[in-house]
């Protein structure tokens, strides 16, 4: 027999036809209302025994103990005899009531609440209003003077005014104010301590065009204020009433389905803070959320987003709750199309973060959370040469395709990628997970994977010299990208136009150069560093090589990362062949990223013009699988030319040097 059990209002309990259970006495009901303060934790005997009595009577443990038969009895009544109970047990040293989570009505009550901080606000609004029906009276009425009764009553009693607030607010963003008005003029009449509901009161008599009624309500609120608490009225209804003098336009209401973007943001923030208490758990992962909208809109909100993940995953380590520190690291699922990330340190740190959490992962977490770490670690340490990256995308990958989560395939996916340059000459494989990702996202609505599957098409399609296809997926992008705001999109699709220009070998080098330089300033202030730094040197260098033109760095030229490979050539065409000598023998592998091949390319250059065989045998080894591809290309923003060329140019040089 299902039973449910009532505590908001008299302590009581309904079997499965909605008929009420005989509880007895009393005393009977204490045991059973302990036991669901207790939620579904074990009460020792003793402590039921001093929370019963004030002074215990001799054989109160065997009054215990024959009130708890009783309610089994009337809990389970088709029991068999000498069965053990299922629902009232005995547990070590006392009892426990194993009540499934909705069978209470205060636990439904608080989950109900929680869940239309999630809605919009008509279904918020009929939530609410069924989850306050629910209310018989004070919760656990009978037991109000009892110690052990006092924090839940308490907690349920504030629960319960925060929902009549929620609910007025919801009526509020569905433009039925004159509906709010009455009940919150008792619900402040009975709790005038609750400055939220005296705003509420007055932004609803405002809205119905009671300017002097709503007025009027802030006085007496902060006469009843100052007068009962001694204390004054805090900011938010001081700039109620300043607002309402002013007939600022934010309190007209708002259409919920359009216009007024801004001011919906701003009520829903401010219901956040009211709702959510400072410390709670929670917001950790909302702002893990929001910093992932924040990471797409491009300038100072990627930095921004970068810099508070760090200190959000921290935060959540310092928690020591492993499975929440998961969720932090792996909700932050921002699409990265770029190969080199924009801070080592603070990536090494979320690496090392998601490390620890695996390890510390329960053996029974859910595979989610340990595929969201996986490919976070894949992501993040991308462009160096460890050996966990590939492995953690293999893995994130084999659990995603495991579970048919198409969020979590795209995630692991956009990791598969950026583990897809252990060697040159890759881009056919690339295009594939491109691919693939367009068609999962365009399927399941995943706007930002279909992006990013869109530039890795660009990419593969540019490296493969297929610049129809991918003009198609550069239009695709921007298409994308103003329908969803994606700003950061047209740094990407701007330098494709000038590699597409520069690659067509038609236009003056004047006017390549011009559009790289257009491209490069699109850069400025996006936000990602790991880009910028260096690029525009660099398109210039590779045009400049291919058209055979003078090579004009200056002393202040910042190469960035690239530095190593364009200063043999840089030194080169300043006559200073000893110097150039010097730096290609110290120049290390490039790093394995997009940009491995037009690096292998530039050593190459040198290495022909110096006579460096070894550099010579080390860069065709390491292009040959490349040959059909078009070096840099595959980094959609700049090209070298046929990797086919240089090969053919040192496999020349090879021969004449034996």
């Amino acid at each position: 027999m299902r039973v449910v059990f009532g505590v908001l209002g008299p302590v009581a309990a309904w079997d499965g036809a909605g008929d009420a259970v005989a509880l007895k006495g009393p005393r009977h009901r204490a045991v059973l209302a302990r036991l669901i303060v207790a939620r579904r934790r074990v009460v020792p005997v003793t402590r039921l025994v001093d929370d019963l009595w004030e002074d215990p009577p001799p054989g109160a443990v065997g009054a215990v103990r024959t009130f708890v038969a009783a309610l089994r009895r009337a809990l389970e009544p088709q029991r068999p005899p000498r069965t053990p109970a299922r629902l009232l047990v005995t547990e070590g040293p006392g009892y426990a009531l194993r009540a499934e989570p909705d069978a209470v009505d205060a636990w439904r009550f608080e989950r109900a609440v929680a869940a239309a901080a999630t809605l919009p606000p008509g279904d918020a609004l009929a939530r609410l209003r069924e989850a306050l029906g629910w209310w018989r009276g004070p919760a656990y009425a009978e037991f109000a003077e009892e110690a052990w009764a006092r924090a839940e009553r308490s907690r349920l009693g504030e629960l319960r005014l925060h929902a009549v607030e929620r609910q007025a607010e919801a009526l509020l963003a569905l433009d039925l104010a004159a509906e709010a008005v009455p009940d919150l003029d008792a619900h402040v009449a009975g709790h005038p301590w609750r400055e939220d509901a005296w705003r509420l009161l007055a932004l609803a008599l405002y809205r119905t065009g009671r300017q002097g009624d709503a007025l009027a309500v802030l006085r007496r609120a902060r006469t009843l204020l100052v007068e009962e608490l001694g204390v004054d009225p805090g900011p938010g209804l001081r700039r109620l009433e300043a607002d309402i003098l002013g007939h600022a336009g934010h309190l007209d209401p708002v259409s919920v389905t359009g216009g007024a973007a801004e001011q919906v943001w701003a009520r829903a923030a401010a219901a956040y803070d009211r709702t959510v208490a400072s410390g709670a758990r929670a917001r950790l992962e909302s702002t893990v959320g929001l910093l992932r909208g924040l990471a797409v809109t491009g300038g100072g909100g990627l930095q921004a987003s970068r810099e508070h993940r760090v200190a959000a995953v921290e935060a959540a380590e310092e928690l020591g709750d492993a499975e929440l520190t998961a969720r932090v690291i792996g909700g932050y699922d921002v699409p990265a199309i770029w190969t080199r990330v924009d801070d080592p340190r603070q990536a090494a740190r979320v690496v090392a973060a998601a490390e620890r959490t695996l390890t510390a992962l329960p053996p029974g977490a859910h595979q989610v959370a340990r595929a969201r770490l996986l490919a976070t670690i894949a992501l993040e340490s991308r462009g160096t040469r460890s050996a966990r990256g590939p492995e953690a995308a293999r893995q994130a990958e084999r659990i995603a395709r495991g579970l048919d989560d198409p969020a979590l395939l795209a995630f692991a996916l956009n990791g598969v990628y950026m583990q897809s340059f252990h060697r040159a000459g890759l881009a056919p494989r690339r295009d594939q997970i491109g691919a693939e990702l367009v068609a999962l996202s365009a399927r399941h609505g995943l706007v930002t994977y279909e992006v990013l599957g869109r530039l890795i098409r660009l990419q593969a399609r540019s490296a493969l010299a297929d610049f129809a296809g991918a003009d198609e997926h550069a239009s695709a992008a921007d298409r994308l990208a103003e329908r969803h705001e994606r700003p950061l999109v047209g740094v990407f699709t701007r330098w494709y136009r000038a590699l597409r220009l520069d690659a067509a070998g038609r236009a003056p080098v004047a006017e390549v150069e011009a559009a790289y330089r257009d491209a490069a300033a699109r850069l400025d202030g996006a936000g990602m560093p790991g880009l910028e730094r260096g690029l525009l040197p660099l398109a210039l260098l590779c045009l400049r090589l291919r058209h055979a033109r003078p090579i004009s760095a200056g002393e202040r030229t910042d190469w960035g990362p690239y530095e190593p490979w364009a200063r043999p050539l840089v030194l080169l065409s300043q006559d200073r062949g000893g110097e150039a000598a010097a730096a290609l023998r110290r120049l290390p592998d490039p790093p394995r990223d997009l940009l491995s091949e037009v690096l292998w390319c530039l050593a190459a250059r040198a290495a022909i013009a110096i006579g460096d065989r070894e550099t010579m045998e080390r860069a065709h080894g390491e292009l040959a699988p490349a040959a059909a591809e078009l070096a840099g290309a595959g980094s959609g923003l700049l090209t070298l030319g046929p990797v086919a060329g240089h090969l053919d140019d040192l496999a020349a040089w090879l021969r004449r040097a034996r």
